[in-house]
């Protein structure tokens, strides 16, 4: 089986550089990923994680390693040198999503209060990430952005999954970075809608469908006939793949699409969304240019006059 090769060049992520010392002894001791996988009790696509330097491998699992690729307790002694909460991609807790989203045939999503990630621009990304606490720190902004990025490659790729996301309206009224950013989001959801995979409908405010889920929840088939529920409270995920718990939210999901706006309509009101934005993002650098002017207009030698009639600059 084909793997992934360490890249060559240097790295400053402690992380990365132990994920490449548990491949190099892993492919010394002549196993690939699955195999080590199996004896981890982990699928592949973990191993992975763990020698990309994405995810947190468990102490009990590099004791494991360290026993099993013979390397005399060289993993423990790096894994500990290792800051995982600044290093990781993703907090561990959405990781396991992560992973199932890779694999997923199809994904179902409802989102309310932001556009969610699948379908969010690079500006959209950076600005939802800058309001957290990473906004001082610009090159852990940068990788945060590069990791949602590269989660849109499989759905934006030539096989990607079926994408079908219900968004409540206030994900496009809720103003991230402002009226040039929101303009840019909104355009890239009408270009998304226009691929076969890919369909987004609108939920919008004053809509009162039946059964309204109380929180954005994500309902992802996999390749196995399994389904998964995922959902987020303040600081951790959720999951079941309870085949009662998956139903009833699938039904309900199911009754929210008959609710909301058509995929047409959807369009529609995104476009709308855009062109306002446009506009808003038009007038405030026409504004802007306008008080830069006033505040040019300077008598030398006395007081600045305001004119009866115009208003003096906020």
């Amino acid at each position: 089986m084909s793997h992934r090769k360490a890249d060559a060049g240097p790295t400053a992520s402690p992380a990365k550089l132990f994920g490449e010392a548990l491949r190099f002894a892993r492919e010394r001791a002549g196993l690939t990923q699955e195999a080590l996988g199996k004896l981890l009790h982990c699928d592949r696509t973990v191993v992975t994680r763990y020698e990309g330097g994405h995810r947190a491998m468990p102490l009990d699992s590099v004791v494991a390693c360290d026993r099993i690729l013979e390397t005399g307790g060289m993993l423990q002694l790096l894994w500990q040198r290792v800051d995982w909460q600044a290093d990781v991609e993703h907090p561990d807790w959405f990781q396991k999503y992560v992973d199932l989203e890779d694999e997923a045939l199809a994904i179902r999503v409802y989102q309310c209060g932001r556009v969610n990630g699948l379908l969010q621009c690079a500006d959209y990304a950076y600005e939802m990430f800058r309001t957290g606490t990473d906004r001082d720190n610009p090159v852990l902004l940068r990788e945060r952005v590069t990791a949602r990025m590269s989660r849109q490659k499989r759905l934006f790729g030539p096989d990607g999954p079926l994408h079908i996301a219900v968004l409540d309206e206030s994900a496009i009224r809720t103003v991230v970075g402002g009226p040039g950013v929101m303009s840019r989001q909104m355009k890239h959801l009408l270009e998304a809608g226009e691929r076969s995979n890919i369909s987004i409908q609108v939920a919008p405010f004053g809509c009162l469908p039946t059964r309204r889920p109380g929180t954005s929840m994500f309902l992802l088939e996999m390749p196995d006939g399994s389904e998964w529920l995922y959902s987020e409270s303040l600081y951790r995920g959720h999951f079941s793949d309870a085949p009662s718990v998956v139903a009833e939210h699938r039904g309900d999901y199911d009754l929210l699409r008959g609710d909301v706006l058509s995929v047409s309509d959807s369009r529609a009101l995104i476009a709308d969304a855009m062109e306002e934005y446009r506009f808003e993002e038009c007038g405030g650098v026409a504004q802007e240019q306008l008080q830069r002017k006033q505040r040019g207009r300077v008598r030398r030698g006395g007081p600045r006059v305001v004119h009866p009639g115009r208003r003096s600059g906020a």
